[in-house]
């Protein structure tokens, strides 16, 4: 097509040498059939920032300023560099629906995957980040030798207000930090959500009585903004540190105002992501995992679920190692195609969390995936347990000692019989 009547290609310039200010995207890309590749990275370029579809007949000069710039090319990989201007700073939805908005419905690609961004240091300015942090949190429990531990009572939903209490109170009692609602459990007619925190209150009183341990909770406040705000309101009276909040599903926009409420109760924020999957499984298109923990460590989420690698959920070590990167390294650095460099400043650091098929026997390794500063969430792998959920508890945290020993689990289990318990049952199995 004559470019009298396309554009597209004024967004390309290899020449271009991006500014401190800009915001740099990182694409893959498959041109559908037929689409030349300078023809398809001018329209991710155009599209998510100042073009249309024809030359128009008259355009303010600052509209040159506002292009973005497709400046790099490499294989089926695109960097696009946006003017700092084309943002509103502290307004997440508004940047999601730049960079991940209308380009990915352009009949001219046939696939297209947001791989990372580079927000500058000016952009972050307009978010909070997290508000208490991995050493907040470390401070909170007295934890900092070992990863923080924690448990959803399994089945993930069914048991009534009374029963999901008695399994949180067994899971404390094992020696785990936190108790999780799992993603689909809000506020149902056999497990309310008022009377799950009142009657969870009560066991974790007794816990920290019994244990000597600060015990906290992840409850799933996710609902309608304001319903979540007056839960989150519960959860504070109730003197919890914690709330939780499906972040996918209850969007970028509820996000960032359940932070600046957490934030003014100085609570954290646990981020499930379900529905993530929808969007990030596809390697050639949608976006990627690691770029979601990104704007969720920006909006200000403490911790946030990354994967394990070696349980039952999708997620390469390579993969789950960039994610981790992400959250809490002050300085990211480049790797190849799969996360782009990013200087966080001040911003305080965030957990990630593996959760999603982990028993006793798969704990080794995950300390040699994240290190020590993740949430393990073991579940069924606590609950499954032959002798029970507080058995279950005490092999991990068994699991645990021996990793930090240096001891292999079936040595260390010959003299702890719980982790002897559960090797028998599990041994280094990863679920499918």
């Amino acid at each position: 097509m004559s470019k009298k009547i396309e554009w597209y290609h004024d967004f390309i310039d290899l020449k271009y040498k991006p500014k401190k200010s800009d915001l740099r995207v990182l694409f893959y890309f498959e041109p559908s059939r037929g689409i030349t590749k300078d023809d398809a990275i001018g329209r991710i370029a155009s599209e998510s920032s100042t073009g249309t579809w024809t030359t128009l007949f008259k355009m303010p000069k600052r509209m040159k300023s506002l292009m973005a710039t497709a400046y790099k090319v490499q294989g089926n990989f695109v960097e696009v560099a946006y003017p700092f201007d084309l943002w509103e700073r502290g307004n997440m939805p508004q940047l999601l629906s730049g960079i991940a908005g209308n380009i990915f419905g352009m009949k001219a690609l046939k696939n297209l995957r947001l791989v990372d961004a580079t927000l500058p240091k000016d952009y972050l300015k307009g978010f909070k980040g997290p508000g208490v942090g991995i050493d907040g949190l470390r401070k909170y429990f007295k934890v900092y030798d070992r990863p923080l531990t924690g448990a959803v009572p399994k089945p993930k939903v069914g048991f009534s207000s009374e029963e999901h209490a008695k399994i949180g109170y067994e899971t404390w009692m094992g020696g785990f930090d936190l108790v999780k609602d799992d993603e689909n459990l809000t506020s149902q007619k056999f497990n309310h959500f008022d009377k799950r925190v009142r009657l969870m209150t009560k066991l974790r009183d007794k816990a920290e009585k019994e244990t000597g341990e600060v015990k906290d909770a992840l409850l799933n406040i996710t609902g309608e903004t304001e319903e979540m705000k007056k839960r989150a309101k519960l959860l504070h009276d109730k003197g919890w540190k914690y709330a939780m909040i499906d972040v996918v599903t209850c969007g970028s926009a509820a996000d960032q105002t359940l932070r600046d409420v957490l934030g003014d109760y100085k609570m954290a924020l646990h981020a499930h992501r379900a529905m993530h999957a929808s969007f990030d499984r596809n390697p050639k298109h949608g976006v990627s995992m690691q770029f979601l923990a990104k704007t969720m460590k920006t909006i200000g989420v403490d911790q946030i679920h990354s994967g394990t690698a070696v349980g039952k959920l999708i997620g390469s070590k390579e993969e789950i190692q960039a994610i981790a990167s992400v959250l809490r390294d002050q300085k990211v650095k480049r790797r190849k195609n799969i996360i782009l460099d990013q200087d966080w400043g001040n911003m305080k650091r965030a957990f990630p969390v593996s959760s999603g098929g982990l028993h006793p026997g798969l704990v080794p390794e995950e300390i040699d995936i994240y290190g020590n500063d993740v949430v393990l969430l073991v579940s069924g792998g606590i609950h499954g347990h032959p002798k029970g959920t507080r058995a279950g508890a005490r092999a991990t945290m068994q699991a645990l000692e021996a990793k930090s020993k240096k001891i292999k689990l079936e040595e260390y289990a010959r003299s702890n019989i719980e982790l002897k318990q559960a090797l028998e049952k599990w041994g280094r199995l990863q679920p499918k």
